[in-house]
């Protein structure tokens, strides 16, 4: 079987590995499945790019498309004339898309129109929010799918409503989050091998080792256009934050998105911001992993918190991931800043939620059982031979 997969952003570097990983491991008893790694170039420098294929090993790309920054419609029309000629070069069986990306939807989009079946890992995510591009991304790629591997049932749930649904034509199938095989596998690998927290000076020498009994910080993440694009909102934001980090260091790693946005709105007078460059996956998780909480835009960072059992504050009014939520693990926050800093505020009394996951144990199954790569792999060998 020749199976193409599309990526071209840093969750889908992550998620790629963990399949990619499942793939080499059921080669080694029977190869079946060749794999063709195209890489649109969608994320472009090193700390969005190369760092992230270096340290998860993922194979070097068959294909990379240099496609680069953009509008929307530039960067997803470039796409589609690239991704065209290497469909039609290979002629693969089944291409493999992840997430809610412009890279996306135009792999989705030109399989689809080549009649390439066409398999969407973490299908049926939906914020109901369709001023979000991803939204967007997730409705059209969902509806040009033919093989929806959802992430939880609420996702399959959200399909249904939509009419797409398991049957002859098409497979949907509920087979487990591939971010939660990627925690576990490589946050035990970030324990050894990061000293971002030495290098930051975010380490009390007074206290004990930093761990998640003793963490001495907030983590922020802040890229959605949403967010970055409107100056009222970005400033809201930074100032909640430099309140915030009047009293607790505050780390913020600059996406070249945000960094961009302040620059030209003339954000950067925040003295209590612990701004930093991009980090690596491995530097990340070992940061989320100690942080007292974490604050966040994106939609993979909060399911990190959850799966590393450290609260998350959402800067946004909805979530695809309503299930961290529902667990009363994530509180969404919006982006002004009075509400902001209300809810932080309240931190020390919510760390006692860590006992959720005593009381509650199935809560740990929302997203599968750490399989869901395998899971993957045996669902195209049994469609695809």
């Amino acid at each position: 079987m020749k199976l193409i997969t599309i990526v071209g952003a840093r969750p889908q570097f992550i998620k790629a590995a963990a399949v990619s990983r499942a793939i080499q491991a059921f080669n080694k008893k029977r190869k079946r499945i060749r794999e063709i790694l195209v890489h649109t170039g969608q994320h472009y420098d090193y700390m969005m790019d190369k760092v992230f294929f270096e340290e998860l090993e993922l194979p070097k790309s068959d294909y990379h498309l240099g496609v680069g920054s953009g509008s929307h419609a530039r960067q997803t029309g470039i796409m589609l004339e690239k991704i065209e000629a290497v469909l039609q070069k290979e002629k693969p069986e089944v291409v493999m898309v992840y997430g809610d990306t412009n890279s996306t939807l135009s792999g989705a989009l030109v399989a689809a129109k080549l009649n390439i079946p066409v398999a969407h890992v973490e299908a049926g995510l939906r914020s109901y929010n369709r001023t979000m591009p991803e939204e967007i991304n997730r409705l059209l790629t969902d509806h040009l799918s033919t093989h929806l591997l959802c992430p939880t049932a609420q996702a399959v749930r959200n399909l249904l409503k939509e009419g797409i649904k398991d049957g002859r034509t098409r497979k949907v199938k509920n087979v487990g989050d591939v971010m939660y095989d990627s925690i576990l596998y490589y946050s035990k690998i970030a324990e050894k091998k990061s000293a971002i927290l030495h290098g930051l000076n975010l380490v009390n020498p007074q206290s004990v080792p930093p761990g998640r009994d003793n963490p001495q910080y907030y983590l922020v993440t802040l890229h959605r256009a949403e967010n970055t694009d409107d100056p009222r909102r970005l400033k809201s934001i930074l100032r909640a934050l430099n309140e915030i980090g009047k009293n607790t260091p505050t780390v913020l790693p600059l996406h070249p998105r945000t960094k961009k946005m302040m620059k030209v709105h003339h954000l950067f007078s925040f003295k209590s911001i612990k701004f930093i460059e991009p980090v690596s996956y491995l530097d990340m998780l070992k940061l989320e992993k100690n942080a007292k909480a974490i604050l966040t835009d994106s939609g993979g960072v909060q399911k990190e918190a959850y799966w590393l059992k450290v609260p998350c504050f959402t800067l946004r009014e909805e979530t695809e991931w309503v299930e961290t939520v529902k667990s009363g693990w994530n509180v969404l926050v919006g982006t002004r800043m009075k509400r902001i800093v209300k809810e932080v505020s309240h931190q020390e009394g919510r760390r006692s939620k860590t006992r959720l996951f005593e009381r509650y144990p199935k809560e740990k199954e929302i997203f599968g059982d750490g399989k869901a790569s395998q899971k993957i792999v045996q669902f195209l060998v049994k469609y695809f031979g």
